[in-house]
């Protein structure tokens, strides 16, 4: 865990970019267009899609502030993932072209953060990695334990917004592959104590090509065109 002051900034929320790139470049100039002046990633900048080396490079370049999430300790050869073999598949491209700098920049990253306004995980509060939160638990010693009242994740890949008395969650959304059956690009603003959630279309034809062209078949990516999770839009 690590702390980051604040500044009273209109701050962006990302989250499961997942080698998406045209998806992640478009939210990251509507969220400047929208005057963040900070923006944080909430996990899973691997998995999924060709690009992996072109997305850790913008956020690198943009000085975004970006937690581990599951796919990202796939890639680093933590574990395999036990549900999907095509995510095992999609890790197993990123590892083959990966540089080493961002290889290390991905060992670099931490699986939670907490700032003076939220607390932030990519999963859940009890397994930062690798616990989905479909409802949130108000009521959860971990939560009543926190000085913050804003609680962020991702993993889910859908957006949600809940709120009680004087605490909020939020789940931004997927960036790079929404599950929603909304094929546009999700993300959240926080200002002060405000959330947002929002959507962008983006260039999908541009990430099947850079899929087509590493060798994946449209198996891999025809749901972006629709909002699914792999395999769902052939269901």
């Amino acid at each position: 865990m690590f702390v980051l002051e604040d500044k009273n900034f209109v701050i962006g929320i990302v989250s499961d970019i997942h080698g998406n790139y045209p998806a992640l470049r478009q939210v990251i100039q509507k969220l400047r267009m929208q005057g963040c002046t900070d923006i944080y990633c909430l996990g899973d900048t691997a998995g999924y899609y060709s690009m992996i080396n072109e997305c850790i490079d913008l956020l690198r370049r943009e000085r975004i502030v970006s937690l581990k999430g599951n796919h990202d300790s796939y890639l680093l050869g933590d574990a395999f993932c036990p549900r999907s073999q095509s995510v095992n598949d999609c890790i197993d491209y990123q590892r083959q072209v990966i540089t080493q700098s961002n290889f290390e920049w991905l060992k670099g990253l931490s699986p939670v953060l907490t700032t003076k306004s939220f607390h932030a995980v990519h999963g859940g509060l009890n397994n930062p990695l690798d616990e989905y939160i479909v409802d949130f638990d108000f009521e959860s010693p971990a939560v009543q334990q926190c000085a913050v009242k804003i609680f962020l994740s991702g993993h889910t890949h859908v957006q949600k917004m809940q709120e009680r008395d004087d605490v909020i969650y939020c789940n931004p959304g997927s960036v790079g592959q929404p599950r929603d059956h909304d094929w546009r690009a999700a993300y959240a603003i926080l200002n002060q104590a405000t959330i947002t959630l929002h959507r962008t279309e983006y260039n999908v034809n541009e990430t099947a090509e850079a899929m087509k062209n590493a060798g994946f078949s449209s198996y891999y990516y025809g749901n972006l065109f629709y909002g699914y999770k792999i395999g769902e839009h052939l269901a």
